[in-house]
């Protein structure tokens, strides 16, 4: 329904905008005790399910779409600030978030088979994500703006399907 839409553009979206905004007003600040330089590095995350569809709910989805949409566009507005903009795209990966995905598999012996459809057949482990945002923070990714990099085993490299049977 359309509350639950627009929550889900609040939680992801409008955070998003908002970090981006302010963020980005602050590396600009330079003088007076602060930096010598403007710049900086914001990274946000999205999901592959704002890329591909068919990895969220229609809501999360273009939750996650507008959130990589804002960090494209954020780089295009931080031109010549060096104020970079970027956001990492996590496939499934073992979290919180996915506890009950991955209780549920446990549940039905089925755990095995999480991840079997992307090329590296397995899921993601949190510290893969934080090591791809580590190097988006970093100064050897300089030239690294407006990307939205998929973290995600390979998944979003194809469009796997799952066949449905015609009777």
């Amino acid at each position: 329904d359309a509350e639950s839409f627009m929550k889900m553009m609040r939680i992801n979206a409008l955070s998003a905008f908002l970090a981006i905004k302010h963020a980005g007003i602050a590396m600009q600040q330079t003088g007076k005790g602060g930096k010598e330089l403007s710049g900086g590095s914001i990274i946000c995350t999205a999901s592959v399910a704002g890329i591909r569809s068919g990895a969220g709910s229609p809501e999360y989805s273009a939750s996650k779409a507008a959130v990589i949409n804002l960090c494209q566009t954020a780089s295009y507005q931080y031109a010549g600030t060096n104020v970079r903009v970027n956001a990492i795209c996590p496939g499934l990966i073992e979290t919180g978030m996915t506890k009950a995905t991955f209780d549920y598999a446990k549940q039905r012996g089925t755990s095995h088979k999480i991840g079997q459809l992307n090329p590296t057949r397995r899921y993601g482990v949190a510290s893969e994500i934080g090591h791809v945002i580590a190097f988006l923070a970093s100064d050897e990714a300089s030239y690294v703006n407006g990307q939205a990099i998929a973290v995600d085993g390979g998944l979003s490299a194809s469009h796997p399907v799952v066949p449905g049977k015609f009777n």
